[in-house]
């Protein structure tokens, strides 16, 4: 619906209004010139240029497309959302498809590339402070299921899915930001043990970690990631590290050695102990910790954690004082929860990703058309981190907020956005309706000052 306000502006009704707002900064900011110099597809050039058709795939994904086939609903039925974004139009989705089908191993690395200059512009993780905090890397696999014709499907551990075919996404995630710092794809068979050495290489790569900064840097991971070997791998290049051991036998083993345990005030029937075997496999001196709770069958399961940080630097970690180094059960407790938080940081982001933006629905047959894919939800996902941090300041209460809500309640407030006489966007109207366009409205005028755009809720 387009509404004459005046006889020199026009009003373009937009679900996503506030969206609108967000895609005005990106364009202000030139986000996306990096992909746009740096990536060449062989593709002619019709209507839209391929980078223009990778920005649609963008744009959609941010307006809460869970498949690419719904840039047609969500965005190409939104004249105003494509405006705000620097777009005059918007590609068809099987367009988008073709170019995305187009890409090759080459597209795929030239937009590693300027995904890679567009963190390091924008991110908190690249700009972290080494000496004045830990850089928390925290890594893992999830599964992406896929049919079974596509390139590198296979059978492998999708949780609940016995005989599901599909991928696996490998992830180093800057948790202390809930930024990705990199994403990987890889065949379904694949484990965190053969998966931890190029991702960590890479995130060196993007982070540009000197080996001053990997001292100061914490590698957490879980069993999968384990094996002595990959330890080993990660002490030798000065990482702190806190891992679960990979083998379940030899936790079980280590577990006879605890002579005293001690119970987890927090999770009721759970058990810690220290290891008192000695660990002479490892090339740097570790802590071990053993872990234990009652199976349904009355058994015990153990798990043994692997930690090379010192007491008073996981007290600290854990928001404890150091006077507690004495006190031995907080200890073992402290890095048990210490471990615990990558609840919070990996496996949170996995999940905020497949519920908010869909990572799971988006599958390619060509291996490489699916990296692409990768790549642009990454870039989705670490806007929408970025977007957050931005507006935290006028709006507190966002930083609770997950993908999903970000998506669904913030970026999707309906309303006006109104151009000049010479076609240029001045003003977001937000619908005054929704629960969060006051505050998110003052927070968006503020984001946009510098644009000369003017953001309210209901005001005429």
């Amino acid at each position: 619906m387009t509404q004459s306000s005046s006889s020199e502006a026009t009003r373009h009704f937009s679900p996503a209004a506030s969206l609108a707002a967000l895609g005005a900064h990106l364009r202000q900011i030139d986000l996306f010139g990096p992909i746009r110099d740096r990536v060449k597809i062989a593709q002619k050039t019709v209507k839209y240029t391929p980078c223009d058709k990778l920005f649609d795939a963008l744009i959609s994904i941010l307006a809460g497309a869970h498949g690419l086939s719904e840039i047609n609903t969500r965005l190409r039925s939104d004249p105003a959302l494509q405006d705000a974004f620097g777009r005059s139009a918007c590609a068809d989705q099987s367009v988008v498809q073709d170019t995305l089908n187009a890409c090759t191993t080459e597209q795929v690395t030239q937009f590693s590339q300027a995904l890679t200059t567009i963190y390091r512009q924008q991110s908190q993780g690249y700009a972290h402070d080494y000496q004045a905090a830990w850089q928390i890397l925290d890594a893992d696999l999830t599964g992406m299921p896929c049919g079974k014709k596509a390139a590198f499907a296979s059978k492998g551990y999708f949780p609940q899915q016995r005989y599901r075919r599909g991928r696996q996404l490998g992830r180093i995630l800057a948790s202390s930001y809930h930024e990705i710092v990199v994403d990987q794809l890889f065949n379904g068979t694949t484990y965190l043990r053969t998966a931890l050495r190029p991702l960590i290489e890479a995130a060196e790569q993007i982070l540009e970690l000197s080996a001053a900064k990997r001292a100061r840097t914490i590698v957490r991971i879980d069993a999968g990631g384990g094996s002595l070997g990959e330890l080993n791998w990660l002490f030798e290049r000065d990482y702190q590290v806190i891992a679960k051991d990979y083998s379940g036998q030899r936790a079980q083993k280590l577990a006879q050695s605890v002579t005293t345990w001690v119970d987890d005030p927090r999770i009721e029937g759970r058990q810690v102990g220290w290891v008192a075997a000695p660990g002479s496999n490892y090339v740097r001196p570790v802590r071990r910790i053993a872990v234990r709770c009652r199976k349904k069958n009355g058994a015990w399961g153990v798990g043994v954690i692997i930690s090379t940080l010192s007491a008073r630097d996981v007290l600290s970690l854990t928001g404890q004082p150091s006077t507690k180094e004495t006190d031995e059960p907080a200890v073992l407790l402290a890095y048990v929860y210490f471990y615990d938080a990558r609840g919070g940081g990996v496996e949170t982001a996995f999940k905020d990703d497949k519920h908010g933006l869909g990572i799971t629905k988006r599958n390619k047959k060509r291996f490489e058309a699916q990296q692409m894919v990768m790549l642009l939800n990454v870039l989705a996902h670490n806007v929408l981190i970025w977007a957050r941090s931005w507006l935290a300041q006028a709006l507190p209460q966002i930083e609770r907020y997950g993908l999903l809500r970000l998506v669904r309640d913030v970026w999707h407030i309906s309303g006006f956005v109104e151009y000049d006489g010479h076609g240029h966007l001045n003003r977001i109207v937000l619908n005054q309706l929704a629960p969060l366009a006051q505050g998110l409205g003052a927070a968006l005028h503020r984001l946009l000052a510098p644009t000369q755009v003017v953001v309210n809720w209901g005001q005429t």
